[in-house]
């Protein structure tokens, strides 16, 4: 067995910690994507080199996600789709790395279907986007001064249920209508004095609006925040960003009370464009908008970043982020004045336009991710400086880090940033189950001869130090890859990884 005094321990944690920092400058990752009505997803690296792929039994749609187990979770186009409008898919999926489904959940009828993007929940469910079909008769009766039917948007949540999958949470846009055109019908408001509710007969970008087509909002992008318990979701024809409430039940989500947020299914927040909701101000998303998403890490976390596909002006595409003002759970605003901030806080002009969907990340190093549709992908530092680029041109690509353990799943630990575990092959020590949801054991050691346990993050950040005992609890932290240290009564020290999933 191999020593270690507590003293080189440290040295070589601190080590370990700049050697990832200083790797962080450039691509450190992988990106995730396939390329349109293909039935290959690929993880390619950061020597332009195909990691890992998977062949599907049918079509991918736009959007996939990475769970932490190395399954992919993605938007299928589904065959019997009775509604052909843009994007559509119909069918959500999960499949093993070998790429067997583990469930298939199907979302498609004459009367809705699913499309664009999904957001992966932490707790294994899936958010859905979806078109909702309404007659022209049921939207007139509610003050709509159109003339063909329509779908507003549907947001679903749906849990795996053995092979297939159940709802467990909807939203409808149908639920947030408001109209100033008829004084007998319903909810007849005053649309300035609301911008928490949607004026039915709101002037619209592109084809959806009164008499136009039935993709009506065209909803393109949706986003999770767990810690507040709030979805991000962007729609193109109206040129704004939403946040809703999901901590309500789904009778509260139809309603205006109830949840975190004291407000039901009501928007949270709006931005991009103030005269949707009768209010004269500056209209900071010009025309297109996708993939909106709360960023993670780094000094913007919690900001929300989006693609902006004409930020910069007509054929110039930018990521643009957010750090709107929130008290609470809620976003507060000034009666008769347009929801904050006036602009963007921060923007990176794309070294490519899109008019479509696409996807931007900003990193927790700095870095900004860019998946231009139609063009390439590239990832560029904080300098601007192209560290990464492939000239695949998928319809939206998903950037994940090495030290997601997805990623390690699947390849385990391919960029080598993790303490290694070769030197100490000699001992039995090892830790059980792993992953694991919470708790480990440990196997191979003698409780008796130990100060302490470690944990510690990937940078070698100490998270906590325990009591010796035959489990260590890490229940309260985020899923990610961990370490956990062995400190023995005569000095020495012993790390083995450990991946938290659930």
């Amino acid at each position: 067995m191999i020593r270690m005094n507590l003293r080189n321990a440290a040295l070589a944690l601190l080590a370990l910690s700049f050697s990832y920092l200083a790797a962080a400058q450039a691509f450190d990752g992988f990106a995730l994507y396939n390329l349109n009505n293909q039935t290959t997803a690929r993880l390619i690296n950061a020597d332009q080199q195909i990691a890992y792929t998977w062949n599907c039994p049918t079509s991918f749609s736009y959007a996939m996600a990475l769970k932490p187990n190395g399954n992919l979770v993605r938007s299928a186009v589904y065959s019997g789709n009775a509604i052909n409008t843009a994007a559509v898919s119909g069918r959500i999926q999960e499949l093993n790395p070998a790429g067997g489904v583990v469930w298939d959940f199907i979302y498609s009828t004459a009367d809705y279907v699913t499309h664009h993007d999904i957001a992966l929940m932490p707790n294994g469910n899936v958010l859905l986007l979806a078109y909702a079909r309404k007659t022209v008769a049921e939207l007139q009766a509610m003050g709509y001064t159109g003339t063909s039917a329509k779908y507003p948007g549907r947001i679903i949540e749906v849990q795996q249920n053995g092979t297939g999958g159940q709802i467990v949470w909807q939203w409808e846009m149908n639920d947030r209508f408001i109209q100033h055109a008829d004084a007998t019908k319903p909810n007849y408001l005053v649309i300035a004095d609301h911008p928490e509710r949607m004026n039915i007969n709101v002037a619209i970008s592109g084809g959806g609006g009164p008499g136009g087509g039935i993709d009506w909002f065209h909803e393109n992008g949706i986003d999770y925040n767990e810690d507040l318990d709030q979805i991000a979701f962007s729609a193109r024809y109206l040129s704004e960003i939403f946040i809703i409430d999901h901590s309500t039940t789904t009778a509260e989500a139809a309603g205006h009370t109830g949840g975190n947020g004291g407000r039901g299914g009501d928007f949270l927040f709006r931005w991009g464009k103030p005269a949707n909701y009768g209010i004269t101000g500056t209209q900071v998303i010009p025309a297109a908008v996708h993939d909106v998403k709360w960023v993670e890490g780094g000094t913007m976390d919690g900001w929300i970043s989006f693609f902006n596909n004409s930020g910069a002006g007509t054929n110039s595409s930018t990521v643009d982020a957010i750090n709107p003002t929130r008290v609470g759970y809620n976003y507060p605003w000034t009666l008769g004045t347009a929801w904050g901030p006036a602009t963007y806080g921060f923007r990176h002009t794309c070294l490519a336009s899109a008019s479509g969907q696409s996807s931007g990340d900003l990193l927790p190093n700095g870095n900004v991710f860019c998946g231009v549709s139609g063009q390439y992908m590239y990832e560029v530092n904080s300098s601007n400086q192209v560290v990464w680029q492939y000239n695949a041109s998928p319809l939206k690509a998903f950037r994940y880090t090495c030290d997601h353990p997805g990623i390690i799943s699947l390849l385990n630990d391919p960029c080598g940033i993790t303490t290694s575990t070769d030197e100490f092959e000699e001992s039995l020590f090892n830790v059980y189950p792993n992953p694991s949801q919470g708790t480990i054991s440990l196997v191979g050691v003698d409780v008796s001869d130990l100060e302490a346990f470690v944990v510690q993050d990937a940078t070698g950040r100490e998270l906590r130090r325990t009591r010796p005992g035959w489990t260590v609890d890490m229940g309260d932290l985020p899923d990610g890859v961990y370490y956990v240290a062995l400190a023995h009564s005569n000095g020495a020290r012993e790390v083995r990884k450990v991946v938290l999933q659930r």
